[in-house]
């Protein structure tokens, strides 16, 4: 499968348009985009902006996935008019944008239940409820004609709303027969269509998906984060990682999203000082397609209410800002960090239980990132090699020499990223 040109060094902002600002509106979204443009996000995923369902509703407001019309803006934030408009600014920009896609399951209100009870799936004389996701009823893709409903549903964001692409939820829980025929049908109508999936299961990225979740290198980084684990874990994830999805396969990385925030809590309190390590690692990963989630750009340290309205009430940039816009810029100016672009190879060292350090490459770019990825103050020690020379440490801003053989201290979560244009 070819990757979309524009998404081989994506950066995705996954943006909570009920939380993002005060409004909750489309319209109120619409205007931090220009400052996110600034930051370097190129890419906004928005979450579901569809109508909710009443009918079990959570909270005041429901869940996102909980849709009752997938053709229709939720009145809360807008009307089709402001998301029209939110995607042309972005447009303008030079950014895309995705929709959040919930092919399992419908509100329980939804018209389909009452029109076309033959696309659910029922128990005891009622749309079965998915999971424990009382607000919801499960759609029954035994049958074919909800094949074709989705994807016509998809096919009218893309055609007439011009949107660029879809996140899709739970998409394990759909038949990869369906994804299959859905992407199929969708790259006929635009060609360079960006298909991501909310699972790790590599049938879905052999024809359907560009890019999966990384939620097992997450949960690896959280247990690192908290000495449940040493670095050992993630180093081998990284080479189990390496043969188990097709080559053009990119890897959503975080650390966090809005599952993780609501449900898990912050990257603040899951992975304390390790925070801004674990931030670039998603960033120099192979494969990785960097995440970011509302709120994390300013450093936002709370749990977002989910059925609710909880909304950022002051948004101001700060360091956190400047450190997520030196993060991009590195990603986006170093190819060998583009997704699988580059090769990688691990420089081996004398603390290998704490101390990773990653060399990505291509022809013309060379990225190394030396990264004590534990709580330790450790004395670390390794030969370059053919690595060694003169470099730009980009996160200082400053020349640096690596030498053929380095022995320095590093404190605990300490980490250096160093750049090469060949």
């Amino acid at each position: 499968m070819i990757l979309p040109a524009w998404s081989r060094k994506a950066v995705i902002y996954e943006m909570n348009v009920r939380q993002l600002t005060p409004a909750g509106t489309l319209r109120a979204a619409q205007r931090r985009l220009k400052g996110l443009h600034e930051m370097g996000v190129d890419t906004v995923w928005l979450m579901p902006i569809y109508p909710i369902g009443e009918q079990g509703r959570k909270g005041s407001l429901g869940s996102y996935y909980s849709i009752r019309d997938y053709r229709a803006v939720n009145p809360e934030m807008g009307a089709m008019a402001d998301l029209d408009a939110f995607v042309k600014a972005a447009h303008r920009l030079g950014m895309k944008v995705l929709l959040d896609w919930v092919a399992n399951h419908t509100a329980r209100d939804h018209r389909w239940i009452a029109e076309h009870p033959a696309w659910y799936e029922w128990e005891n004389g009622e749309p079965k409820i998915p999971c424990d996701w009382t607000d919801t009823a499960k759609l029954n893709y035994e049958n074919r004609e909800l094949w074709q409903a989705q994807v016509e549903a998809m096919k009218f964001w893309l055609t007439e709303h011009g949107v660029d692409g879809f996140r899709c939820d739970m998409a394990m829980l759909v038949p990869t027969p369906f994804w299959n025929y859905a992407a199929e049908e969708l790259r006929r109508v635009k060609e360079d269509v960006f298909m991501l999936c909310e699972a790790e299961q590599r049938d879905l990225t052999e024809q359907a998906f560009n890019a999966h979740y990384g939620w097992r290198m997450h949960h690896l980084m959280n247990d690192v984060a908290r000495g449940h684990c040493r670095v050992t874990a993630l180093r081998d994830y990284l080479y189990t990682d390496r043969g188990e999805y097709p080559a053009s396969t990119l890897r959503l990385s975080f650390t966090s999203n809005h599952d993780e925030n609501s449900w898990s809590g912050t990257e603040f309190s899951r992975m304390g000082l390790a925070h801004e390590a674990m931030s670039l690692f998603t960033f120099v990963a192979p494969r990785s397609l960097p995440l970011i989630y509302t709120g994390q750009e300013i450093g936002y340290d709370h749990v977002f209410q989910f059925f609710d309205r909880d909304p950022i009430r002051k948004y101001a940039p700060n360091h956190h800002t400047e450190r997520y816009r030196k993060l991009i810029r590195l990603y986006h100016e170093n190819r060998a960090l583009w997704g699988n672009e580059g090769d990688w190879v691990e420089i081996r060292n004398n603390a290998e239980d704490c101390l990773m350090i990653l060399v990505r490459e291509t022809a013309d770019n060379r990225v190394i990132a030396v990264m004590n990825l534990s709580p330790y103050t450790i004395q670390a020690e390794y030969n370059t090699g053919i690595y060694a020379g003169r470099y730009t440490d980009f996160m200082a801003e400053k020349p640096y020499a690596l030498p053929t053989s380095v022995s320095e201290i590093m404190a605990p979560w300490a980490y250096r990223v160093l750049t090469l244009q060949k």
